[in-house]
């Protein structure tokens, strides 16, 4: 078989119960026999930050990686070999948890990280011991001088499966509301879709696990990159999905063009949005369906994803944000018809400020995909103002991996479906080069109301001519449809914005979109 690193072999080789895993233990408090910790030493968040600045101050080392020719071998089929043995789990008898196990290395993930447990301010380092692990006899991991791990994952209660995981840069993901893992988060984005510059991928290099007592976990971790350093502290505990509260210390050692706050990474290949990409016999292929804006002056914005013919970034400034967050709105198990990953179980993830971050933007990026294997939609905050080396950015935010919006507003219309298709009138000659949009529409605001009842739909093109705008209530369902057609010369995109309004009033939150018109059809 190829072994192309992918996506799906990541989610795989990372997150399926009974992949590689290894295992700490705590002296006088882990499970007895788990694992070898090192001297004790004192620890705390502060001291984290000086980490950090140290290394902010000093010239950056990359990892050295052991044995780099045999961790190639251990693909992913190798990777599935090697089981954890169970005897080996971190807190695995405790009644408060979590039980955490660790990822061993491999082609994907040769990297290693270093990870404490912490108990009372004292932290004690897990040395690594082969005999965390099964494998056959002659699998090539037996060859490794010192494997090391690569990550870690907290184990639900029956310690059966995951509900979160950290592998690989500085990526970690939860199981959400629905015990299914989707989208994920990163610590930082360094220079994505930057003007002639590779996207940097700084990495947590050390982490330190702590138990509040209540079920939850903290996770303290050291970010180290060419241009930049940090120290973080992540709070997790599960509540209607999960809940992460995130504290980062960020310093560069270099310029940076654009420096990305609180990242959510993701998947779209289609939806009803862009059904001419749909090559697959499933209805609908998706992480996350949309991005949603909460802006500092109240207006809600929902931002249908796509997957654009090029490389997009779309910037939404702001100034003291109340939200953002990639999510998962359609929970209808037809418009996906995928028994095996479930798409429509995948977790929304919110991003909520806890202190005032200023001038900025919320920024889109889209990369076009022809498969669902590969994230290709981010989305994160990015400060005014330039990113300069010597600078250093405190962040406070809270994570919310959760079925739909924390705290929504229930009375105001939100989008809940965006089609386009043939322009014109049924029945009648098309025209050509017209691009109908049809977008559904629910909320309680649109209770009660008619044809009659003086609601117009608001919409703006940036370029190009808009027609034949109607806004109606769908018979027999509680959804408004708004229709209109969009005629643009030319395959540059046209910015999109729609919103229904009643006596002056906005009843509904504000639909954007990057539309670009199709030159290879009629329509």
């Amino acid at each position: 078989m190829t072994d192309t690193p992918t996506r799906r072999t990541v989610l795989a080789t990372g997150f399926a119960a009974g992949v590689l895993s290894m295992l700490p233990g705590v002296a006088g408090a882990a499970s007895e026999g788990s694992v070898r910790l090192g001297k004790p030493e004192p620890f705390s968040f502060d001291e984290l930050k000086r980490m950090a600045e140290e290394l902010a101050a000093a010239p950056f080392e990359p990892p050295v990686i052991g044995d780099s020719d045999v961790l190639e071998k251990i693909d992913y089929d190798r990777h599935n070999q090697i089981a954890y043995r169970a005897d080996r789990t971190l807190w695995r008898n405790e009644p408060e948890g979590p039980a955490v196990r660790f990822f061993h290395p491999g082609r994907y993930f040769k990297e290693p990280v270093e990870i404490s447990v912490v108990e009372d301010g004292v932290a004690r380092r897990i040395e690594f011991s082969e005999d965390y692990f099964d494998m056959p006899a002659e699998h090539p991991a037996r060859s490794l001088k010192k494997a090391g791990v690569a990550g870690f994952r907290v184990m639900n209660a029956d310690q059966k499966n995951d509900w979160m995981a950290f592998l690989g840069g500085t990526y970690f993901r939860t199981s959400g509301p629905f015990d299914q893992f989707g989208l994920s988060a990163r610590g930082l984005v360094v220079d994505a879709a930057a003007n002639g510059k590779p996207e940097e991928f700084p990495r947590f290099t050390r982490f330190w696990l702590e138990r509040p007592g209540d079920g939850g976990i903290v996770i303290h971790a050291l970010m180290d990159g060419p241009s930049v350093t940090g120290a973080y502290r992540i709070e997790s505990r599960r509540e209607s999905g999960v809940i992460q509260d995130v504290r980062a210390s960020i310093m560069l050692r270099k310029n940076v063009e654009r420096l990305g706050i609180a990242p959510l990474t993701s998947m779209f290949w289609y939806a009803e949005n862009n059904r001419e990409a749909a090559h697959d016999w499933r209805p609908e292929i998706h992480d996350s369906d949309g991005l949603e804006i909460w802006t500092g002056a109240g207006e809600r914005i929902w931002r249908p994803l796509a997957n654009p013919p090029q490389v997009c970034v779309n910037a939404f400034a702001d100034s003291d944000p109340k939200g953002f967050g990639l999510m998962q709105r359609d929970r209808d198990f037809e418009n996906y018809q995928d028994d095996g990953v479930f798409y429509e179980k995948r977790a929304s993830l919110w991003v909520e400020p806890l202190d005032g971050w200023g001038e900025g933007a919320v920024e889109l990026l889209e990369i076009p995909t022809d498969d669902e294997i590969h994230d290709n939609i981010g989305a994160f905050w990015v400060p005014t103002g330039k990113a300069l080396a010597g600078s250093r950015h405190d962040m406070h935010y809270r994570l919310h991996w959760v079925a739909d919006t924390p705290g929504r507003d229930q009375d105001t219309a939100r989008v809940v479906a965006t089609r386009t298709g043939l322009g014109g009138v049924p029945g009648q000659p098309r025209p050509q080069g017209v691009t109908k949009f049809s977008i559904d529409l629910e909320g309680a605001s649109l209770a009660g109301l008619d044809r009659e009842s003086g609601v117009e739909a608001v919409v703006e093109a940036q370029r190009g001519r808009i027609d034949n705008v109607a806004a109606y209530p769908v018979v027999g369902t509680k959804k408004w449809r708004v229709l209109f057609d969009v005629k643009a010369d030319g395959g540059e995109a046209v910015d999109l914005r729609m919103f229904l309004r009643r006596e002056g009033d906005a009843l509904s939150e504000t639909w954007v979109y990057q539309f670009f018109p199709p030159q290879d059809r009629q329509s």
